[in-house]
């Protein structure tokens, strides 16, 4: 009977360890499993302080990165489907645009306001005595000018006032997230991102869910509302036309493995370090996590991959490339590491198993098959014995 037990238990441990149960691959596969020279897999790279710089020296989404926007306040233009107004001054009485005394004691009106018109399709208005002009694209001082050329010789020495009363051409559209949609008129001294979700009631909901959607002709990029409130640059003016979206994303990351819970964990805040990842998930399984075992996968740009594998040979049609980045909690230095990391949306936690710990399942699996034929022996035993 001991003999059979011993060979049983040899032919189950020559069978390896790879039948049993597991969450995932041990830390010596995941790392052998990377790129090598036949294929590219994936990057690995263990987390020191030259990762931990390269990826702090690469910044987040910025609308002043992608758009540019050095530039002060627009200066707004007339356009197609703005209400424009004119109002005309004239030096003395009995002009074109003066209307007569109502008794012997007054001197009568000497202006008069144009009714608002509005921008036809071909970019005109009109004015008595000056005809139609044409105003797209042009500032209304610039159209005043033209007013006063027109009516020379006409009215007496006049004066000219054009001012926008209703802009829709200047304007902005804002929707999403938001108390009140709307299409938002740009004033004449320009409006910022946060100038302008302010008039329209704020943003719905917590603040660090909360991402800003700025789309300008057939540029689009997306920022958290807290970056925009913590970094004043980044609340740039907007111009006319600008989509401006309000979206509600919450930021999430998912465990595997040796840890606390497997699950989606959500940040909970706008930034979240690989430190406080592995502590909001549970932290590592005292009975069965790998110290040396500590992964997080995400797809890199090229850029990020250039500057952290210079020698790693890139296709120009690889957009992204999956890393796996190794934590070690062995060193007590690699702590600091971790919270310098910064974790990213939608990345994947993944802690291994110690080895000690498939061993454990093994030998549990030994007893579990070999004690049925052990209970069966003693049992014969004891009844021979009582024979």
């Amino acid at each position: 009977m001991k003999l059979f037990v011993a060979t049983l238990g040899t032919a189950l441990l020559l069978a390896g360890c790879s039948a049993l149960p597991s969450t995932g691959p041990l830390t010596d596969e995941v790392v052998q499993n990377g790129d090598n020279d036949v294929e590219k897999r994936y990057v690995v790279l263990d987390i020191d302080e030259r990762v931990v710089s390269i990826l702090a020296s690469f910044p987040g989404p910025s609308f002043r990165a992608r758009f540019g926007d050095y530039r002060p306040a627009p200066d707004l233009r007339i356009g197609v489907g703005d209400d424009v107004r004119v109002t005309i001054w004239e030096a003395a009485a009995g002009g074109l645009f003066s209307s007569p005394a109502v008794d012997r004691f007054g001197t009568g009106s000497r202006s008069a306001i144009i009714p608002d018109q509005t921008v036809s399709r071909d970019g005109t208005i009109a004015v008595p005595y000056a005809g139609r002009l044409n105003v797209v694209g042009r500032r209304p001082a610039d159209v005043e000018r033209e007013v006063l050329e027109r009516l020379a010789g006409k009215a007496i020495e006049p004066q000219a006032l054009v001012t926008i009363s209703r802009s829709t051409s200047n304007s902005v559209t804002v929707t999403g997230e938001v108390t009140n949609g709307a299409r938002v008129p740009l004033g004449p001294r320009g409006d910022r991102v946060m100038d302008v979700i302010g008039s329209v009631g704020g943003v719905r909901g917590t603040v660090h869910d909360a991402f800003v959607r700025l789309t300008r002709g057939n540029t689009t990029a997306t920022v958290p509302l807290e970056t925009i409130l913590a970094t004043p640059q980044e609340n740039v003016f907007l111009r006319p036309g600008d989509i401006l979206t309000l979206v509600r994303e919450p930021q999430t990351y998912t465990t595997f493995g040796a840890i606390g819970s497997n699950t989606v964990v959500p940040f909970g805040r706008i930034s979240l370090t690989l430190e406080e990842a592995v502590a909001r998930a549970g932290g590592l399984l005292d009975f069965r996590s790998d110290p040396d075992g500590i992964f997080l996968l995400r797809f890199e740009p090229p850029s990020i991959v250039r500057a952290l594998v210079p020698g790693r040979d890139i296709d120009k049609r690889e957009k992204l490339i999956p890393v796996v980045y190794r934590l070690t909690l062995r060193d007590a230095k690699n702590y600091f590491l971790a919270r310098g990391f910064a974790m990213r949306d939608k990345d994947v936690l993944y802690v291994a198993n110690a080895t000690g710990a498939e061993l454990q399942k093994f030998l549990s699996l030994i007893g579990t098959i070999t004690s049925p034929v052990t209970t069966a022996a003693s049992t014969a035993s004891a009844a021979a014995a009582f024979r």
